[in-house]
C-alpha cells in the first residue's frame, strides 16, 4: 500500500501490491425470540454461533448473531444483560432471523420473505439446546441454513480475492473449476462499477407501427421500486425513444423459417449482432456514467413469431451493453389487436419483467438467495470489496511508475488525489471491519474515483510517453547544427595547442 509523505511534490512511497488492508466482512445477524425465555435464548445463541463458526472455512467472511432489539428490551425486563447485544445498530444488520414455535409440518424449517431481510424459523421446544447440551437440531439447522443463504456471497468474495493482484497474501477458501469459470463468466458480463448508469429503453419495429407504447406506466409498475431498491449502490437515469423502420444488421443472416416449430428463427451466433449499431440510435454513453441498453424488438407480421433457434427463446443479454427482447403480437384472428398502433402496459409487463432481471444481472447482483435485500446488501459488500482491490491495485501501479521513471514530475494535483485516496482506502478498511458496509463502498468509491484521476493526469501521462529517445530524436536535429561548428573549432585549437607543443621542443 502507499504510505503518506511530507513532500507534495512527489508521490508517497509504495509497497507494490498490497492492498491497503485486510478486508473483513463481518455480518450482524439479529435473532428474534420472543416466545423463548433470556436464559434459553442467550445458550441458543451461543450454541448456534459455535456451529456456524464450526462450519465456516473462510475467516475473512463471519456471521455475528446478535439479540433483536425486542429480544434485549425483554430480557431488560427480566433483568437480563446479555453481553452479545451491545452496540447493536439496526441499520447494520444483514439478516433477522424470527423464531416461530409450531406445532404442525416438519420442524424446524426455515422461510425467507422474499422483499425482507427476515428468516423464519419455526421450531417446536423439545428442539431448543438442553442447559447442559452444547448443540441440538434447530441451532445445526440455523448454522447449516445461514450456511446456504450466504454461500453465494462468500464464493463471490473468495474469487474475488484470489483473482486480485493487490489482494495476494489474504487467504481465501478454494473454489472449484466450476464455480470459478461461472464466477469469471458473470464478472466479464457485468457492467462497470459507476455511481451512476444511464438506462436507455428503446422501442425497435421494422414497419411503421406499432409507434407509440406505455412506457411511462411499465416503468412505474416495474422499474421504480427496483431503482429505488439500488439507489443505496448506484444513481440511475432514464430515458426513451422509438425507432420505426428498422432493419437488421447487415452482418447477421435473415431470420429463417422452422416448419418444425412454425416461427422464424435467428441463430444463436447472430445474437450479438443482432444490434445495427450503424443505423439504430443507440449511443454508446450519456454523461460520466456507462449506460445501459434495453432493447424491445416487435417483428414484422409477416415474421411472427421470431425466437431463438437453438432454445426457443425470446431474449438475450449482450454482455457490459444490455439485454434484448423480442415481442411477438398475436397474429391470426387477432388481426385488430395485432396491428394495434400503441403497446399498452399490459403487453408491456413480460418484456419490463425481463428487463429486470436483465438489469439485476448486469449490475452482477447475486442469484441467490430469493430475497432481494439479501442480494442487493451482497453487491454493497461485493462492490466496496472490488472496489478496494481496484484503489489499491492502481495506486501501486502509479508507484510502481514513478519508481520506474524517476525524472518525471508529479503535479500537485496527483499528490493531492494520492494522498484523498489513502485516507479513504483506511476509511473504507475501517467500516469493513465495523460491519459499516454502506460506508465502506461510498469510501472505496471515493477512492478509485481519486487514483484513476491521478494515474490518468494529462500532465503525467506525456511525460510516460516521452522517453529519453524520444527527446534524443527530438533534439538532435535541432542541436546538430550549433554542436558541430563547435567541436570542429574545439578540434582545431586542440590541434594548434599540439603543434606549438611540439615547436617549443
Amino acid at each position: 500500500m502507499v504510505e503518506d509523505h511530507d513532500d507534495p511534490s512527489r508521490l508517497p512511497a509504495s509497497s507494490g501490491n498490497e492492498c491497503a488492508c485486510r478486508p473483513e466482512f463481518p455480518l450482524k445477524i439479529a435473532v428474534e425470540s420472543a416466545y423463548i425465555s433470556a436464559a434459553d435464548a442467550q445458550h441458543l445463541l451461543r450454541t448456534t454461533q459455535h456451529a456456524i463458526d464450526d462450519h465456516n472455512e473462510f475467516s475473512a467472511h463471519h456471521l455475528r448473531l446478535l439479540l433483536s432489539e425486542s429480544t434485549r428490551q425483554n430480557n431488560d425486563s427480566q433483568a437480563m444483560h446479555p453481553p452479545d447485544v451491545a452496540g447493536l445498530d439496526d441499520t447494520n444488520i444483514a439478516l433477522t432471523i424470527r423464531l416461530v414455535p409450531s406445532s404442525n409440518g416438519n420442524t424446524p424449517r426455515a422461510s425467507l420473505h422474499p422483499y425482507d431481510s427476515v428468516l423464519d424459523v419455526f421450531y417446536t421446544t423439545n428442539q431448543l439446546p438442553s442447559p447442559s447440551s452444547t448443540s441440538s437440531p434447530l441451532a445445526t439447522f440455523i448454522a447449516l441454513e445461514l450456511q446456504n443463504l450466504y454461500g453465494e456471497e462468500k464464493a463471490i468474495l473468495a474469487y474475488l480475492l484470489s483473482s486480485s493482484s493487490s489482494a495476494a497474501g489474504i487467504e481465501s477458501p478454494a473454489l472449484s473449476r466450476e464455480v470459478a469459470e461461472s464466477l469469471a463468466k458473470r464478472t466479464t458480463r457485468s457492467v462497470k462499477s459507476a455511481a451512476t448508469y444511464h438506462l436507455t429503453f428503446s422501442l425497435f419495429t421494422p414497419n411503421f407501427q406499432p409507434s407509440d407504447w406505455a412506457i411511462e406506466a411499465a416503468l412505474e409498475d416495474h422499474m421504480t421500486a427496483l431503482l429505488q431498491a439500488l439507489a443505496p449502490i448506484s444513481n440511475f437515469t432514464v430515458d426513451t425513444q422509438v425507432q420505426l423502420y428498422a432493419t437488421f444488421a447487415p452482418s447477421i443472416h435473415e431470420p429463417e423459417y422452422d416448419e418444425h416449430s412454425k416461427s422464424w428463427v435467428l441463430r444463436r451466433e447472430d445474437l450479438s449482432g443482432f444490434i445495427n449499431a450503424a443505423e439504430w440510435p443507440l449511443s454508446p454513453s450519456i454523461g460520466e456514467g456507462p449506460t445501459v441498453n434495453f432493447v424491445l424488438y416487435v417483428p414484422s407480421e409477416s415474421r411472427t413469431p421470431l425466437l431463438i433457434k437453438e432454445n426457443g427463446g425470446d431474449s438475450w443479454l449482450l454482455p457490459q451493453w444490455g439485454g434484448v427482447r423480442i415481442l411477438n403480437l398475436p397474429t391470426g384472428n387477432d388481426k385488430a389487436h395485432a396491428a394495434s398502433k400503441r403497446l399498452t402496459k399490459e403487453m408491456l409487463e413480460g418484456p419490463f419483467f425481463t428487463f429486470s432481471n436483465q438489469l439485476l444481472s448486469l449490475l452482477g447482483v447475486p442469484e441467490t438467495p430469493s430475497s432481494l435485500p439479501l442480494r442487493l446488501s451482497t453487491l454493497v459488500r461485493v462492490r466496496a470489496a472490488s472496489l478496494l482491490f481496484s484503489a489499491s491495485s492502481t495506486l501501486g501501479s502509479l508507484a510502481r511508475l514513478t519508481r520506474a521513471l524517476p525524472s518525471i514530475s508529479i503535479p500537485d494535483t496527483v499528490a493531492e488525489s494520492v494522498d484523498l485516496t489513502i485516507a479513504h482506502l483506511h476509511r473504507a478498511c475501517d467500516d469493513l471491519r465495523e460491519g459499516k458496509f454502506q460506508t465502506a463502498l461510498e469510501n472505496s468509491r471515493i477512492a478509485d474515483r481519486e487514483v484513476e484521476k491521478a494515474f490518468f493526469e494529462p500532465a503525467m501521462v506525456g511525460q510516460v510517453y516521452f522517453p529519453d529517445e524520444h527527446k534524443v530524436a527530438v533534439y538532435l536535429p535541432l542541436l546538430g547544427p550549433v554542436a558541430v561548428p563547435l567541436i570542429m573549432a574545439a578540434v582545431k585549437e586542440v590541434r594548434k595547442a599540439i603543434a606549438r607543443g611540439k615547436k617549443s621542443r
